[in-house]
Parts: C-alpha cells; structure tokens; sequence
C-alpha cells in the first residue's frame, strides 16, 4: 500500500503498518479520554483503564471491525492496536491527557493543579474534540489510500466515528457531525489546495468522501 502526504510532507512509500500507526495513536487518546469521563469524578486516581476496555469490550471490537473494513487493513496492519501501547490497562497522568489536548489549557502553577478535576474534565473535552478529528482524519486517509469505494467506505466510516464518539463520552458531549465538521475544515482544505502534493486520485477520494459523509451525516 502506498500514500502520500498532506500538510507539507514529502512523498514517501507508505506502508498499511504505518498507516495503521496513525490510525490507532488518535484512538488511543480517545480511549483514554473516555475512561477518565466515564468515571464522572475527573479524578484520575478513580480511572481504571483496564475496566473501561472491559466493559465496552463490544463497542470497542465494532469499532475494530469498522476500522478494518474502511481501511482495507489486514491482521498485521491490525495488530498494530496492540503495539502502540494504548490499549492495555495502564495509569492515565494527568500529563498524557496534557499532550492528547496538545497543551491548549496551559500548564498550571503550580504543576500540581494539572491533576485536580477541574482541569482534568478541560483537557478531556479539548482531547476528545482534537484526537476524534485526527482519528477521522487518518481513517478517511487511509480508505482514499486502499481505494475503498466511497459509499460503502463512508458507511463504515459513520458507524466507525459514531462508536468512537459514545466512546469518549457517553454523555454525548461530542458527536459526530461535529467531528466530520471540524475535520472538513481543519483538514481538508489542506488536503484540496492547489499547491498540495496530493496525487489526482487523492484529491478525488477525498471530495468523494467529503460528500458521502455530508450526505449521511448533515442530511440534504
């Protein structure tokens, strides 16, 4: 499997193991973000990952399954899940959840008030909004790679996002018309200019899915 870059990148041979990488890093964080605001409390010494995974076992394994079939992944590219680390048990920091939300709440002083709720719950809306993008991202980046048809891709793509969105918060504090809507604008532009280095067949994919998920996730 092949790709290309976007966002300034140089073109390089792409394989479905990397590919997978970028797929399953965003997802790890919105697993991680999920566990923290299942527990209610934003305390993270209440987070237990490992029982989080467990209890949404089914959900979690829909979502593999949609992400297989919209990405044209085969087991090897799939087991990549396993090796990045993030879907495991393990104690959430209050310094991963800094990086998942890309440091937009700042760093408090002291350091120390990182851990309190308050500013736990911040940085898990700020890290669901962003790593649920990037995770859609990659997904849609990688089925126009695989060449998987629009309409059936799209479809997958939906019920993939929508899992994911439950997921990070079951609440419904996210939903997917939000995501698809950041990431038309956050990334897609970048992706459809005229000075980037993404191939014809790219540029096509791309504004095929644009319109697929539009069309089943906005109406009209």
């Amino acid at each position: 499997m092949s790709s290309y870059s976007i966002g300034g990148r140089p073109l390089q041979p792409r394989t479905s193991t990397n590919l997978a990488r970028e797929v399953f890093a965003p997802l790890g964080g919105v697993l991680e973000v999920g566990a923290v605001n299942a527990t209610g409390t934003w305390v993270l010494a209440d987070v237990s990952v490992g029982e989080f995974l467990a209890r949404r076992h089914a959900d979690v394994e829909r979502l593999m399954d949609g992400v297989r079939k919209a990405c044209g992944f085969d087991d090897a590219a799939m087991r990549m899940a396993d090796e990045v680390g993030w879907f495991r048990d393990y104690s959430v920091e209050a310094a991963h959840l800094l990086l998942w939300s890309a440091g937009v709440t700042g760093v408090p002083d002291p350091i120390e008030r990182l851990d309190e709720p308050l500013a736990v719950r911040r940085m898990c809306r700020m890290a669901a909004d962003l790593q649920l993008t990037k995770f859609l991202h990659a997904v849609i980046t990688t089925a126009v790679a695989a060449r998987t048809e629009p309409r059936r891709g799209a479809a997958a793509i939906v019920d993939v996002l929508t899992t994911a969105c439950d997921l990070a918060d079951a609440t419904g504090g996210v939903v997917p018309a939000q995501v698809y809507r950041t990431w038309r604008v956050a990334h897609l532009p970048g992706v459809l200019h005229p000075q980037s280095d993404a191939p014809e067949y790219g540029r096509a994919g791309f504004r095929a899915y644009d319109e697929e998920l539009e069309g089943l996730l906005l109406g009209g």
